[in-house]
């Protein structure tokens, strides 16, 4: 996918997450404790200021309405959600929340809240809050409801208010300051983890009320965003908003003095925009800046050898060659898509193309993803095979119009065009006739792949936290995508096979169901081929000390502190 922006090794691939409500609540308290005791061990206030070059410039600073990287690497400083993930992990531990239970069916989850929290503008975090919070989401209208804004609540929650499409969410109820209870209309198994995601943070209700946070205006292919996104957004984070001067691209964020827990240590927290890598790495040599995010794998050994630090994240990604099945009969071959996987030499593209640390993909998420099917079909570098395939379907000379995209970096995909230039080449060589089309990945080319125009394209996402639903289940859980329509014999088949794994509240029985989906994936229905996962690394120069990474790819820099030059 597009959206995500997206390691130390991640914990067990198998948690007690949907079991009984003790578990749930022991669980939850003891990591509580662990959080808490981690916080009260720091310091705090050293000062300084911390400059990071940002690749791109967001668009606002409401987290709800957003949906890349960028601006959540923003907002995530500033705002802070019912729980989050342990630091150098996807997993899951309380934030705002000190701990929950969920009622046998896993439709009832109650939280039980910090006390004594309170928003950058000085009102209280508490129960009533919380229900706020979700009834704003859940009663978006309007250009509210657009995909381009609340797509983190519509991939996640579905429906809205108005109960045109069906929602997870039902309702919430606040007892008391330190308690909300939030129902579902089903259980799933990517509750409560999603309640991390930056989209879903806490944000003050009066401050929402008062800048007018809900009064987004579509203007054309684009939108005009209220007071409340553009200069006021409030949560209850380690740093507060200052400013955001558009003119020279920085933003300026500042320490939260009344912050709950452990004061962040830097005094100011600035992001400045540059969206060229090369410019951010003479920026970071040149000292203007103090670290930035996906540098170039080619530049890791330079890099350290003049004095930065370089971590590489434990990959926790999914790169896949696409496969656009709705305008071309071909595609809709399984022979078809099966000699593409044995065409492509995955080997020796993440040999060759990728990062140190990377990994051929036999399926569409990382091993340590619950669900994770070792016996899944293997597609090996076999060009013969390939061409028989090909043969076998009617189609020996077939030829396929390949996307690429320029002017990005993703994490999982660190040089696009070195990328497809190495598997045109496999493809050509297993009798594919290639048609190369490039764009800007903002600028033609997501929209020509999500309206089916590429044949084959390259695209991947970054996990938002550590469930099979939030891959496999973003990617095919609707019978009409970007890869297949609901015309296609199993679209509808995979898609309701995703939706009662979800929903199945027994561990052990939804991990056999995954991985029984992971196994038909790729034997009966590969609706794309999966590639590589990819560790992306981060860099700061010797100045900058306790930075914690993220598989992924958030951080929080209220660890962090800045030595003098």
């Amino acid at each position: 996918m597009s959206r995500a922006p997206s390691a130390p090794r991640r914990g067990s691939s198998t948690r007690r997450r949907v079991v009984t409500a003790g578990v749930a609540i022991v669980a939850a308290t003891s990591l509580a404790a662990c959080a808490q005791s981690q916080r009260e061990a720091g310091g705090g206030g050293e000062g300084g200021t911390l400059t990071f070059g940002a690749a791109g410039a967001p668009d606002l600073f409401d987290p709800f309405y957003a949906s890349d990287g960028e601006t959540f690497r923003v907002t995530r400083q500033m705002t802070e959600g019912l729980v989050g993930f342990k630091p150098g992990s996807s997993d899951v531990q309380p934030e705002l929340a000190e701990s929950w239970e969920h009622s046998p069916d896993g439709k009832t989850w109650t939280f039980k809240l910090r006390q004594g929290v309170k928003f950058h503008d000085g009102t209280d975090f508490n129960g009533e809050a919380v229900c706020k919070n979700f009834q704003r989401m859940f009663n978006q209208t309007g250009a509210g409801q657009n995909n381009a804004l609340s797509y983190y609540w519509i991939e996640n929650f579905g429906g809205f208010a108005d109960g045109k499409t069906p929602s997870l969410y039902q309702a919430c109820d606040a007892p008391d300051a330190t308690t909300a209870v939030v129902h579902l209309t089903r259980a799933s198994s990517k509750f409560p983890d999603i309640l991390g995601l930056p989209s879903f943070s806490m944000q003050s209700p009066t401050a929402m009320d008062q800048y007018q946070a809900n009064n987004v205006q579509a203007q054309g292919d684009s939108f005009v965003y209220p007071e409340y996104a553009k200069a006021h957004p409030t949560g209850t984070g380690p740093f507060k908003f200052a400013s955001y001067d558009e003119s020279n691209g920085t933003i300026k964020l500042v320490r939260n003095d009344e912050y709950w827990g452990e004061k962040a240590k830097l005094n100011e927290l600035i992001f400045r925009i540059i969206p060229d890598e090369t410019v951010r790495k003479q920026e970071l040599e040149s000292g203007a800046i103090d670290g930035y995010d996906f540098p170039n794998a080619a530049d890791l050994k330079a890099l350290r050898d003049a004095g930065n630090d370089v971590q590489v994240r434990d990959p926790f990604n999914i790169m896949y060659l696409g496969v656009t099945q709705k305008n071309n009969p071909a595609l809709q071959n399984l022979k078809v898509r099966q000699a593409l996987a044995y065409a492509v030499d995955r080997e020796t593209l993440v040999k060759s193309n990728m990062p140190e640390g990377a990994s051929v993909a036999t399926q569409f998420y990382p091993k340590t993803v619950d669900g994770y099917a070792d016996d899944v079909q293997k597609y090996s570098h076999d060009p013969a095979k390939a061409k028989q395939l090909l043969a076998e379907a009617g189609v020996p000379n077939l030829t396929l119009n390949f996307y690429w995209p320029t002017e990005v970096t993703r994490p999982y995909m660190p040089d696009p065009q070195g990328i497809y230039n190495a598997l045109a080449e496999d493809l050509r060589e297993a009798g594919f006739t290639i048609n190369p089309v490039s764009k800007p990945w903002n600028g033609g080319y997501i929209d020509d792949v999500d309206n089916a125009k590429a044949d084959i394209f390259l695209l991947g996402w970054t996990g938002d936290y550590n469930t099979p639903d939030n891959f496999i289940g973003t990617f095919f859980g609707t019978p009409t995508n970007r890869f297949y329509t609901a015309a296609s014999p199993w679209g509808e088949e995979l898609a309701a096979q995703l939706k009662a794994a979800d929903g199945e509240p027994d561990e052990a029985k939804r991990n056999q169901m995954y991985q029984d989906i992971n196994r038909k994936l790729m034997s009966e229905y590969l609706p794309a081929v999966p590639l590589s996962h990819s560790p992306p690394a981060i860099v700061t120069s010797p100045r900058v000390h306790g930075l914690q990474t993220s598989p992924l790819t958030a951080e929080e820099f209220a660890s962090v502190s800045v030595s003098e030059k």
